[in-house]
């Protein structure tokens, strides 16, 4: 099965074309605004003529404007392929770029830029919590994520059994390589932010 996957999230944007695990074509820039301008153009690049089975796109948590810039090209491109449209969500797509020893759980953690920590679970809907209100593991934990890092520091202070992965942000290999697929539609914890 031959999957254009787009992932624009987070603070990168990336389109990738996978073949049955392969990587016939890739590409990423880093960036923190203009996923709406960025991704048409990734998409392109590594699209071009080629025959697609299905669209899988990363669905968050993330930022709100990448989210719905993200979805609404991969709709739009399902559509006017006649192909299936999936949804991975960022956690989903972290753990399968970067997967847990085994025994081990992936815990994703991404900075809301708010103040608070967006955390995703195995198997339970995401949520937002304050960096020292982290749920404590009940076993071993991977954690990726942007906010990893501080999310690591807090848990090993209190015990836990974390090891900190190198994956920060998630990326179109990853959502095209996910085993899971969802809806498309985004994955808000907070409501956007308004000025």
């Amino acid at each position: 099965m031959r999957v254009l996957a787009l992932e624009s999230a987070g603070a990168r944007c990336s389109a990738a074309l996978v073949e049955n695990g392969v990587v016939l074509a890739h590409a990423a820039r880093d960036a923190a605004r203009g996923h709406a301008t960025l991704l048409p153009v990734l998409a392109a690049e590594v699209l071009g003529q080629a025959a697609i089975d299905g669209v899988a796109v990363g669905v968050g948590p993330g930022g709100f404007t990448g989210l719905r810039a993200g979805i609404a090209l991969a709709a739009g491109i399902a559509a006017a392929r006649g192909v299936p449209l999936w949804g991975v969500s960022t956690g989903e797509a972290l753990a399968a770029q970067e997967p847990p020893p085994p025994g081990w759980a992936v815990w994703v953690a991404i900075d809301n830029k708010r103040g608070r920590i967006f955390l995703e679970l195995p198997g339970e809907a995401p949520l937002a919590c304050d960096e020292s209100a982290l749920p404590l593991p009940p076993g071993p934990v991977l954690l990726l994520g942007d906010a990893a890092p501080r999310a690591a520091a807090r848990l090993l202070a209190r015990g836990a059994r974390a090891m900190l992965g190198a994956a920060r942000a998630a990326d179109a290999l990853g959502v095209a390589l996910a085993p899971a697929r969802r809806d498309a539609s985004p994955l808000y914890i907070d409501p956007p932010a308004t000025t």
